[in-house]
């Protein structure tokens, strides 16, 4: 079934009660990629992680990772494996070095090595001066990158990152993801979480979820080709009441907030351009400058769940 990927899973699924977390997910993942899982929180993506890695048994469908079955060898895929969770899992009363003694236990790592890895994660996180220091008086950014050495200790084959970046400043987040390429550049399978839409970009492919359900999936520049219609970056003095005003004209089907802009989603810029612009004038806006321009994956994402809404309205499931 894996075909050599390192991850394939065909109809995932995760119930709760009556409650579906995950919706028969199917996915590919090719060695040595960097995937992006994207959706804002509650859409599913740490329980779909969860049930990748071994946690969580799925209610339904089948999958492999690392070649091991899902549902019959959780044990085996958390030995192939490196796991890293949105509050890092380190301990923050032990010193930076107990932290990778420990995991280097948690993982066998062989005692002849490892004061190799130890040596390579202090590198790798920068933090061979800190070695002593106590985890708990580091700074965000700084965890993050021990925690990340840690996951990958054992020298897994694929890695697990579930909102990795959540809570860290923007300089850490992008130094992170520098760490992520030196990975998957080296072989490494990264399998990622995230509801930063900017962070897609360093992807070499990306699901969106939402609700559960797998809505779009592709490279980042397929994604962004996946809505027909166009959009108007509009600029616009009182922008927060020009967004519910739009909601009012028919030539717009979806706005949102982007920056100190608003985008819209129209079927036709160019025609629709000018109707925008005289409908925002008749309701009292100035300073009004509009222009099309090619969609961001965020426009992407909110288009697909706009749509996803009202085919649910639709279906009475909303």
């Amino acid at each position: 079934m894996n075909n050599g990927n390192a991850v394939t899973v065909r109809d995932l699924t995760r119930t709760f009660g009556d409650f579906t977390a995950v919706d028969r997910i199917s996915l590919e993942v090719e060695a040595g990629q960097v995937f992006g899982f994207l959706g804002p929180n509650g859409a599913g993506k740490s329980t779909t992680i969860r049930m990748l890695c071994g946690l969580l048994q799925p209610s339904s469908g089948e999958g492999r990772v690392a070649g091991f079955d899902v549902m019959t060898e959780s044990e085996l895929i958390k030995r192939h494996i490196g796991y890293m969770s949105q509050k890092f899992s380190l301990y923050d009363d032990l010193t930076v070095e107990e932290n990778i003694d420990f995991y280097a236990g948690i993982y066998n790592v062989p005692k002849v090595r490892r004061s190799e890895r130890k040596d390579w994660v202090l590198s790798m996180a920068g933090l061979a001066d800190k070695r002593r220091q106590l985890t708990g008086a580091l700074a965000g950014g700084w965890k993050q990158r021990l925690a990340l050495g840690c996951a990958v200790l054992h020298e897994p084959p694929i890695l697990f990152l579930d909102e990795p970046t959540s809570g860290v400043d923007p300089l850490s987040r992008r130094q992170f993801w520098d760490l992520i390429a030196q990975m998957s550049h080296g072989g490494t399978t990264v399998f990622v979480t995230t509801h930063y839409m900017e962070e897609a970009e360093y992807c070499h492919e990306l699901a969106l979820i939402y609700r559960g359900r797998m809505i779009a999936k592709g490279t980042p520049a397929h994604v962004k080709t996946i809505i027909p219609d166009d959009i108007l970056e509009i600029h616009v003095d009182r922008p927060f009441e020009a967004l519910e005003s739009l909601e009012g004209c028919e030539l717009v089907k979806e706005a949102a907030l982007f920056g100190d802009a608003l985008h819209a989603v129209v079927k036709d810029a160019p025609a629709a351009s000018a109707n925008v612009q005289h409908y925002l004038a008749e309701k009292g806006f100035m300073q009004i400058d509009i222009g099309q321009v090619a969609p961001s994956l965020e426009d992407v994402f909110v288009s697909l769940i706009e749509h996803e809404d009202r085919q649910r309205l639709q279906e009475g499931k909303a």
